[in-house]
């Protein structure tokens, strides 16, 4: 029996199509955590951006405590908050808050900040957005660990700073780093033994760049006296499945065009190259996406495990907004229904044993049960005098 336990999520930037109303989409990215906490899905990671006009959720806090009141199991994670972007200690006052008012359901995930254009409408010089995520991150650490922090940088001062309550989760809130093709977030992440969310892709030279990243994050944690422990990495990839394979291509035409057009004009990295004529077919050719069916995303799934070089702790699903939201629902659906047992210990595996031996008995026993029957009936009629 397969003893996998794969805990599968989405991670949120959002992405919505500049001709939408941007209060409805916002009201939509909410249903969709509604939807997936109904759906038994585990993780909502929720992006932080301010420019660009797509990716439209400036504060994942804010909207992470309004999901919580609205969900009751989904565990609420920020992916992610740009640690350049905040002072430290207001940001683990904030964080620290968030733990408490979800009763610990909340993650911590920070990163240096996706969007060039944010830096530099906050003055902050892209080469220096590593150091500062570094920096921050630990002091961010000390605090959610209740200690006393005297840090000086080029762009924060901490004397004395401590939290003034101690964190809801025991022993402490999940943490986690975003982690490109670049070794930095394997690094700062193994340095602390927090998690690691791998967001760059998953053709066979991106998981080849992840599995070589978990292996720095090895290194790391053992440098440090950390665990190196497998359940605390993710890897985001795409997904959008329907019945058949030719209903999935038609329902992403909704809005695939305008997100790989965002890619190339506005995003840090295209995720379609310059040139490509016909971005599903590269998406779905270069293992960056499955469209297709429940079957074809339990191989995509087994292929990232199978390229992990040793398995990881959870699947995150880009939300892209590829299909209208109705379609989007419906794929989310099917994969709970027919994708995530197979990665959750086999979790039908008694149920078809207890039919294959109910079908394999069928013969002798429904015989068996019959002639039991049949007995009683004429025990019946004999006591009635044969009527």
């Amino acid at each position: 029996m397969d003893d996998r336990y794969l805990r599968t999520g989405i991670f949120l930037a959002p992405f919505h199509a500049l001709g939408e109303n941007p209060t409805l989409a916002l009201d939509r990215d909410m249903e969709l955590i509604e939807h997936l906490d109904r759906l038994n899905y585990h993780e909502a990671w929720v992006g932080e951006h301010h420019s660009g006009g797509f990716e439209i959720i400036a504060c994942p806090e804010m909207f992470l405590a309004a999901a919580a009141v609205r969900t009751k199991h989904i565990r609420l994670g920020t992916g992610v908050v740009s640690l350049p972007y905040h002072n430290p200690f207001t940001l683990a006052s904030r964080m620290n808050q968030l733990d408490h008012m979800t009763r610990g359901r909340c993650m911590f995930g920070v990163g240096p900040g996706a969007l060039v254009h944010d830096a530099t409408k906050l003055g902050i010089d892209p080469a220096d957005q590593r150091r500062r995520m570094n920096e921050g991150l630990d002091a961010v650490v000390e605090l959610l660990n209740g200690r006393v922090v005297t840090q000086k940088s080029d762009w924060f001062d901490l004397t004395g700073a401590q939290l003034q309550l101690k964190p809801y989760s025991q022993p402490g809130m999940e943490m986690a780093v975003a982690c490109a093709r670049s070794p930095v977030g394997a690094i700062a992440s193994g340095r602390h033994g927090i998690g690691m969310l791998s967001i760059g892709g998953t053709s066979d030279d991106a998981l080849k760049a992840h599995a070589a990243n978990w292996g720095i994050y090895q290194e790391n944690a053992a440098a440090n006296a950390k665990i190196a422990d497998r359940s605390k990495w993710r890897i985001v990839t795409f997904a959008h499945i329907a019945p058949t394979r030719e209903q999935a291509r038609r329902e992403v035409e909704f809005g695939l065009a305008d997100y790989c057009k965002y890619f190339t004009d506005v995003a840090t990295f295209p995720i379609i190259p310059p040139g490509i004529s016909d971005p599903l077919e590269y998406l779905t050719s270069q293992g960056l996406a499955c469209i297709g069916t429940p079957d074809d995303c339990v191989k995509h799934f087994e292929r990232l495990w199978q390229g992990s070089d040793g398995g990881f702790g959870a699947v995150l699903l880009l939300a892209h907004n590829w299909a209208d939201f109705e379609a989007t629902k419906r794929s989310y659906e099917l994969m709970a229904r027919y994708v995530h047992p197979h990665f959750q210990r086999n979790s039908n595996a008694l149920r078809r044993h207890s039919y294959d031996v109910a079908t394999a008995s069928h013969d002798s026993w429904g015989a068996a049960s019959a002639k039991a029957v049949n007995v009683e009936i004429e025990k019946y009629k004999a006591a009635k005098g044969g009527v």
